[in-house]
């Protein structure tokens, strides 16, 4: 497995998570990226005993582009405290069915997690488990067919963004599980993790790091996938 590392130094490990490996371990046994890189650290800097690398956040199964991990427990509690006040800045590119009705926008929705079913649903604010999630989302590129989003997140909750835009008609290509009406299985979503930008726990200087999707179906109907920016 080679993993693209897109930034490294004492405290962070940013690198390009692959399409279809879990971030962590779970119950179907495949091999996962945090595993991965632990031993890919011992390795590479010929550590004895167990390797400390931290999960700050997730990226769904099958999303691959830019993810963050920590070196040392103290980058760990303050990146845990960066996302807990929403101080990272995490932009995504999605290719959607259809066209959405404004070009740009914001969307709020109250979100509740089937943990049975492993999915989510758009629920009434007043549901006992909703939690509000927020996005924005730009149109930056059209085929008559499919829509290149940016989106921007404001809130991190599970499957956020997938649910989201299925809410408003816009299902993201490739999503079997909120967007089985119009995708075939098989199909490989096309949401990527596309930037992150924070402050570095230890430096106190903004980091921002980017990662590309391939430039394979549905991402080469839009050329080179314009910025977003």
């Amino acid at each position: 497995m080679e993993i693209p590392i897109l930034y490294e130094d004492n405290h962070l490990l940013i690198v390009e998570k692959p399409i279809n490996i879990p971030v962590q371990a779970d119950n179907t046994g495949d091999k996962d990226l945090l595993t991965y890189l632990k031993q890919d650290i011992k390795v590479r800097y010929r550590k004895p005993g167990n390797v400390f690398l931290g999960l700050v956040h997730r990226l769904d199964r099958p999303v691959g582009g830019v993810i963050v991990f920590a070196k040392t427990s103290k980058a760990a509690s303050r990146m845990s405290d960066v996302i807990r006040r929403q101080a990272m800045e995490r932009s995504y590119l999605a290719v959607v069915r259809g066209v959405p009705d404004k070009r740009q926008g914001k969307l709020e929705h109250y979100l509740s997690k089937i943990h049975q079913e492993n999915k989510v649903y758009a629920v009434p604010d007043h549901h006992k488990k909703a939690k509000k999630a927020l996005l924005e989302y730009k149109t930056i590129a059209q085929t008559q067919a499919l829509s290149l989003l940016s989106v921007q997140l404001q809130t991190g909750r599970p499957h956020q963004i997938r649910v989201q835009l299925a809410e408003i008609g816009i299902p993201i290509y490739g999503d079997q599980k909120y967007g089985s009406h119009v995708n075939k299985p098989g199909q490989q979503i096309a949401l990527w993790a596309h930037s992150l930008s924070f402050e570095h726990p230890t430096k106190k200087e903004i980091i921002t790091v980017d990662s590309h999707p391939p430039r394979e179906h549905p991402w080469n109907l839009f050329g080179a996938c314009p910025s977003p920016h």
